[in-house]
């Protein structure tokens, strides 16, 4: 299971610093460069985008103002549409924790600008094997999950409520947080297993997996997604290959689009890179290959003029916003 918490978790009140501009930010020539590249269907964003942390640079603090004061409510509930002036696509992290009813989806797309495209992790319902020991569990800590990899069960919860909206999602993430080999003995048993949970899932949307076990990169597992013709999300993690490792991989591109989540620097945990970059305001630990593997991504998307969605966390170097200005900026 992945270590992520749900997108309110872990911000920081805003201090007075946080409304200055930063002089090295400029929102619109961001913008410019982002929704020139998503015009030819490269969308670069962010993980979630409710931080307090980029006010005064992807923020302006006056608009969530509410008798003088800044509104924490009025700032969760409507900044969607001002990070849709910066940035054209944002990953939703926070569907991988419920099945959001029908009127959440509604109030999200009607606060969001139609430009916005969207993706959306599947909930943990379908990916986790076995739920995790914690509080938040309950009775069913450490027990088997029942509904794992059940097809129907996400077609009837979670898609069946997306699909007003489906033009303008742009891809679903399926998670699988580490199996441990009680799990799995063998990858062979994941793989019969993801292949026959992929057979089954409707084609109205647009498909990636992301895996987490580092020994499950090898060419049954593409062979799996390639049949499909779902995509490897290419992943920043842990206890994974670094990006540019990943994409340097022969068998790595397996669908004619491609997916990237720039997560975290290899060997530093969640609540590491949590502890050491709250609340976002700033990069504070620049990774100079994750940096590039982006880039590259970028170039062979504009090459063989596919579809790539990129997205970087906060978590990754400190503050998303920053790092894909730079990203950006070098691509030039």
């Amino acid at each position: 299971m992945t270590n992520a918490s749900p997108d309110t978790i872990g911000q920081m009140p805003p201090s007075l610093p946080l409304f200055e501009e930063p002089s090295d930010f400029d929102r619109e020539d961001l913008a410019g460069k982002l929704h020139e590249l998503a015009d030819r269907d490269i969308y670069i964003g962010c993980s979630s985008w409710k931080y307090e942390g980029w006010l005064g640079q992807v923020y302006t603090p006056e608009r969530y103002l509410v008798r003088g004061r800044f509104s924490r409510r009025k700032f969760e509930q409507e900044c969607i549409a001002e990070y849709a002036e910066t940035f054209p696509i944002v990953c939703g992290d926070f569907s991988f924790y419920q099945f959001p009813p029908p009127e959440f989806w509604k109030k999200l797309f009607d606060l969001a600008p139609p430009r916005l495209r969207f993706a959306f992790k599947t909930p943990e319902e379908i990916t986790a094997k076995v739920f995790p020991t914690h509080p938040r569990y309950g009775d069913r800590a450490g027990r088997p999950n029942p509904t794992f990899l059940s097809a129907e069960m996400l077609d009837a919860s979670f898609l069946e409520p997306l699909r007003p909206y489906r033009e303008r999602i742009a891809v679903l993430i399926v998670e699988f947080g580490t199996f441990s080999k009680k799990s799995y003995p063998e990858p062979a048993q994941f793989f019969a297993e993801l292949d026959d949970f992929l057979r089954r899932l409707p084609r109205d949307f647009r498909w990636s997996v992301e895996v987490r076990n580092h020994e499950y990169l090898q060419p049954a597992y593409f062979e799996v997604l390639r049949r499909h013709a779902v995509a490897h999300v290419c992943n920043a993690w842990t206890r994974m290959p670094p990006l540019a490792v990943q994409i340097r991989m022969p068998e790595t591109f397996t669908a004619n689009y491609v997916v990237a989540r720039a997560l975290l620097r290899a060997g530093r945990t969640y609540e590491e890179a949590v502890r050491r970059f709250q609340p976002y305001d700033r990069v504070q630990d620049e990774h100079p290959k994750t940096r590039d593997a982006l880039r590259q991504l970028i170039g062979r998307a504009r090459t063989r003029r596919e579809p790539a969605y990129l997205f970087v966390n906060n978590r990754l170097e400190g503050n998303a916003p920053v790092t894909i200005q730079a990203v950006v900026e070098e691509q030039e």
